[in-house]
């Protein structure tokens, strides 16, 4: 007689087997439900710009310009003709601006009705015999640059988390990055050559044409046009990594404790949570910790659409939110316990991340704070953020060292940094909020003795920028008087510079 089949006939083991199943199937299937309507969702390309008009990465200043001019690869043809195209539009009275992945996000790159000079096909490199100069053209990306580096076991010593930005726009907006315990990018140039609006020819160093070297380091296109620069590079290295998941308040101790003195230390950055009620409430620590042994071989990036597919899912999504973050301290870790070289780490593209879709964009905003004014700006955000209703992404936080080299310094300090980046529907609405929200937060962060950076969103009030950089007045005159005919023009410019109209 055939035994009929029930639960009660199979064995402990059995049951506890399909039990365990059957609560991994309904664990799983609300985030792999989640994840899938993302990546339906997730398949639009963005937009291409129309002949004629000129915008950048936030693809909210599409602007008519006279022509976008690429510069000739070969060095010879690219300086006398970009010479003679500054001629001629000093003699058409047509602005020039300079352009080259254009990831800034408040025009910088864009001069209305002017000519904006394609930088990017000006990308050769070379590094010096001792293996610690890099003589680079201004239009190279570090996603060019680290792939090379890494042929000759070195590594870029100050850049951005993403390595889609370019040499020339890195330096104009002297960025910096997660590298510990290192100032801005400017620390890091030895020299640039630079062509004026005379279409003549300098090298600025600290020590040759000194005024311009700390005017154009962070001078967002305005002295001239940026041509090669000599970089000082590092060894590449191999890492492990270390976290630290700590309640907010928690976070600064950890960081003294855990991090801050530690000589084998080489990158380091935090993450704060944005899941919502309580916003903040936690605080992941990241310390990348140099390492003996063999450097792992420079590869694309794993897990990838994973890893979009979460981020993205975070978008206009509280649930999103809690899963990304379970994520990033509960799978990122098991997954990352192999050893990673300092390269790997540096060569991730911002399209991994990025917002492709016709009707929102990725706003960024950062805001640079004394150590003494962390506490109280944190407090500020957890009530400006959420009053705006402006759907915030992801903040990361870096610390970075006083600024010795730059006129229009962020950092005249030791400052914590915080990345904030939104997803704002492209209508008037959402920028009217985002712009209020903006305000919100530069308010906050200058009460707190700080400042905000400059090559996002021109939201800014022009009395806000004159108290974030009181030296902005000096820097224009300069500018003038570099630049005369004020021939190099951006939004940034005609909207804080008070060029005559």
């Amino acid at each position: 007689m055939t035994q009929k089949w029930s639960p009660r006939n199979w064995s402990r083991r059995t049951r506890w087997i399909v039990g365990g199943v059957s609560l991994l199937v309904v664990i799983s299937a609300r985030p792999t439900w989640h994840l899938w309507q993302v990546s339906q969702r997730d398949r639009g390309s963005l937009p291409e710009i129309p002949a004629g008009f000129a915008d950048d990465a936030s693809r909210l200043n599409l602007t008519k310009v006279n022509r976008v001019w690429d510069i000739p690869e070969d060095l010879e043809q690219a300086e006398r003709q970009l010479a003679e195209l500054l001629n001629l539009a000093r003699r058409d009275r047509l602005p020039v601006s300079i352009a080259g992945a254009r990831h800034s996000m408040g025009g910088h790159t864009i001069a209305p009705d002017g000519v904006v000079i394609n930088m990017r096909p000006f990308r050769r490199m070379k590094l010096s015999e001792s293996k610690d100069r890099l003589h680079v053209q201004a239009g190279a990306l570090w996603e060019e640059i680290i792939p090379f580096l890494d042929q000759q076991s070195c590594s870029v010593a100050v850049m951005q988390s993403n390595s889609s930005f370019s040499v020339g726009g890195s330096i104009s907006a002297n960025c910096h990055g997660w590298q510990f315990d290192r100032p801005p990018i400017a620390s890091t140039v030895e020299s640039f050559r630079l062509m004026k609006a005379d279409g003549t020819i300098v090298t600025c160093s600290r020590n040759e044409n000194s005024e311009l070297f700390s005017l154009v380091l962070g001078g967002y296109g305005l002295f001239g046009v940026i041509l090669d620069v000599e970089l000082h590079v590092v060894p590449n290295a191999r890492y492990r990594m270390e976290q630290f998941l700590v309640p907010a308040d928690a976070a600064l101790p950890t960081y003294d404790r855990q991090v801050r003195d530690r000589a084998d230390v080489e990158m380091v950055y935090a993450r704060m949570s944005i899941v919502p009620n309580p916003l903040f409430r936690e605080v992941l620590l990241t310390a990348f910790i140099r390492e003996d042994g063999d450097i792992p071989k420079l590869h694309d990036p794993e897990y990838a659409q994973l890893q979009r597919a979460i981020f993205r899912g975070s978008a206009e999504s509280d649930y999103g939110k809690e899963l990304r973050w379970t994520a990033e301290t509960k799978l990122q870790p098991w997954i990352a316990k192999r050893s990673v070289s300092r390269n790997q780490l540096l060569n991730e593209k911002v399209a991994v991340l990025q917002n492709r879709s016709a009707t929102s964009t990725d706003i960024l905003q950062e805001y640079f704070l004394p150590r003494s004014g962390v506490v109280g700006f944190v407090d500020a955000m957890r009530s400006i953020v959420p009053k705006h209703g402006c759907d915030l992404l992801n903040v990361t936080v870096r610390s970075v060292n006083e600024d010795h080299d730059s006129f229009l310094r962020y950092a005249s300090q030791p400052v914590i940094a915080f990345v904030m980046l939104f997803q704002q529907p492209i209508t008037a609405d959402a920028e009217t909020r985002m712009q209020a929200l903006t305000r919100g937060l530069i308010d906050s962060a200058l009460n707190h003795g700080g400042r905000y950076y400059l090559p996002y969103r021109l939201h800014a009030t022009p009395e806000q920028f004159q108290e974030a950089y009181p030296q902005a007045a000096r820097f224009f005159e300069l500018k003038r008087q570099h630049d005369p005919g004020e021939l190099f023009q951006n939004h940034f410019y005609r909207r804080y510079g008070d060029p005559p109209k």
